[in-house]
């Protein structure tokens, strides 16, 4: 998956950077142009935050304005904007162009619907990624001069103690989910990570003055800290009240707007539950090529499945080794690619670290791209360690999940040739306004097409325990959908979540707890793996079916990744050269 805060950062970005290259047939009309610019320059003054991770770096001083005046403010934008775009007759438009301005379109009535939600008021968890993100964004990537990246981080966090009280103030307690208050409790303490680790390490390279200046910045940021933990410890937890479910209506509302399809929530249930038979099946018939049952025993599917995944996880690194693992897996995965031809390689680096301390306890690993404007900066595939308090019956269980093979498929996923190639190539897009305001359902959606085609395409081949983890992911993807509607819809309870997850789809006692617990924090991003998966499946064989004999897989990945990542019926649109749909 992408990091929650790359997902959550919208485009803002200078008007001089969204002015595209000279002689790109871009299709960007002088009309949209200009809009464009003024829509994204105005995002960045009101999201300084998303706007450093994107790449605009004008206000690296600035934090975001959590405070209501602050909301009226980003709910004047929107109203804007939205008269903007009625404005705007679309059908005289290029495609292109009909396809920038729906993803802009979405984009303000997802933020509009969110808004109403009043998520500001019962959900904490995005006030900690505001302030983790506000620091870590400055530092870990070298875009300037690092006394430069100093001093700004000195300004802001000057500026996060305010921004703690006010999330204090705009959270109403008994509004507050339990699993919400749980989570921040264990994020918050995060922040001083990043404050010893990759501010105070390197404030000797400032002088004197802007030294003393930032270590008075940091121990009053630790202080204000403190005061938030004690305050999360003794008042949001106890008094934490809310429903993490956020029902139907909401549910529906926010469904195709996260999703950008039309499929109902009923449709995607059915599909889910049929793939779910079919990926059974496919695996009963891999696992008949590992294991074979005694000859005076009959076992059922679930049992054959069972024992053949026992060999898959029998192959797993020890706890403190993942990330080596991970990198090997990495050359590995690239040597393929790049051996096979399989798809247009970056030529800027991608970097495996350790998960911020600040964003663990939701995901297991993640992508994390640099900005379109920061060009030639690492992108981070990011791995959460297992935890030192973990026992080791519960670090076995998540090696067991995350074993060999599966971290194939997780490097495949995240790194190659899933979202850091796919990312690249989006950022490549010449209308910066396409780059950045990406669909998730494009993205997580073809990660998880990447791990099977590169399974398809022969990648260990040699390897039964693969292919059989593969279907396994799929399932994963699969359940994902399921799980995210029956728990803010459908009432499903943890046990039902947790059977559904370790019965039906294999997965390993950690890895549903954790998920539980993403689903609870979280609606309407899981299902973007499994509706991006089916629609990138669909897509790549109508690619097959319309070419025939001249279809070369290489050019078709080159040429789906080039459109940057809209919607992906609205990439199907493009690559077709049909009406953009509605």
């Amino acid at each position: 998956m992408l990091s929650m805060s790359r997902r959550k950062a919208l485009a803002m970005l200078s008007a001089s950077a969204l002015t595209p290259a000279a002689g790109c047939a871009t299709g960007v009309g002088v009309s949209v142009d200009a809009q464009g610019r003024r829509w994204l320059s105005d995002w960045a003054a009101l999201n300084p935050v998303a706007a450093t991770q994107l790449g605009d770096h004008r206000f690296d001083s600035e934090i975001d304005d959590v405070s209501p005046a602050g909301r009226a403010a980003a709910g004047r934008w929107r109203s804007d904007v939205a008269a903007d775009l009625a404005a705007l007759r679309r059908g005289s438009l290029a495609p292109a162009d009909q396809v920038d301005l729906a993803l802009v379109d979405n984009k303000v009535q997802l933020e509009a619907a969110e808004d109403e939600a009043e998520s500001w008021a019962w959900d904490p968890l995005p006030y900690n990624d505001l302030a983790g993100s506000a620091l870590y964004s400055l530092m870990a990537r070298d875009f300037a001069p690092l006394p430069e990246r100093l001093n700004h981080a000195t300004a802001r966090m000057d500026k996060l103690r305010g921004m703690l009280a006010q999330a204090r103030a705009n959270l109403v307690v008994e509004r507050v989910p339990r699993v919400h208050a749980d989570t921040l409790a264990q994020q918050n303490p995060g922040l001083n990570s990043i404050v010893d680790d990759l501010i105070l390490s390197q404030a000797a390279q400032l002088g004197p003055q802007d030294r003393a200046r930032l270590e008075a910045a940091a121990a009053a940021l630790k202080t204000a800290v403190a005061e938030h933990q004690h305050w999360i410890e003794t008042t949001l937890v106890p008094g934490a009240k809310g429903d993490f479910r956020i029902g139907a209506a909401s549910y529906d509302k926010l469904l195709p707007l996260a999703l950008g399809t039309p499929l109902s929530r009923a449709e995607i249930k059915t599909r889910a539950q049929a793939d779910i038979e079919r990926i059974r099946n496919e695996m009963t018939d891999i696992a008949g090529r590992i294991v074979t049952p005694p000859a005076n025993e009959r076992w059922t599917q679930q049992r054959l499945i069972e024992q053949a995944l026992e060999r898959a996880y029998a192959d797993r690194p020890a706890r403190d080794q993942v990330v080596a693992q991970v990198n090997r897996t990495l050359r590995e995965a690239t040597d393929y690619v790049r051996n096979n031809a399989l798809i247009t390689l970056p030529d800027a680096p991608v970097q495996v670290i350790d998960m911020p301390a600040f964003q663990r306890g939701v995901t297991v690993a993640y992508c994390d791209p640099p900005g379109p404007l920061d060009r030639g900066q690492n992108t981070f595939f990011a791995v959460s360690p297992i935890p030192d308090d973990w026992t080791d019956a519960q670090a076995t269980s998540f090696l067991r999940e995350y074993n060999t093979a599966e971290i194939h498929e997780l490097t495949m996923h995240e790194a190659m040739p899933g979202h850091y190639v796919q990312l690249w190539h989006s950022n490549r897009y010449p209308s910066v306004l396409r780059a950045v305001l990406w669909s998730g359902t494009f993205v997580e959606g073809w990660a998880c097409y990447a791990q099977d085609m590169m399974n398809e395409q022969g990648y260990r081949r040699d390897d039964p325990h693969q292919e059989l983890i593969n279907r396994k992911m799929a399932l994963r993807v699969v359940s994902n959908a399921l799980l995210d509607q029956g728990v803010h819809v459908d009432g499903m309870s943890r046990e039902e979540a947790m059977r559904l997850m370790t019965e039906t789809t294999f997965q390993q006692e950690r890895e549903a707890a954790g998920k539980w617990i993403r689903a609870s924090v979280t609606a309407t991003q899981l299902p973007t793996y499994f509706v991006g998966w089916s629609e990138h499946h669909a897509l790549r064989r109508e690619a097959e079916q319309r070419q025939g004999a001249s279809f070369n897989l290489k050019r078709y990945h080159d040429q789906v990744l080039s459109y940057g990542s809209p919607p992906v019926r609205l990439a199907r649109a493009l690559m077709f050269g049909e009406a953009i749909p509605s």
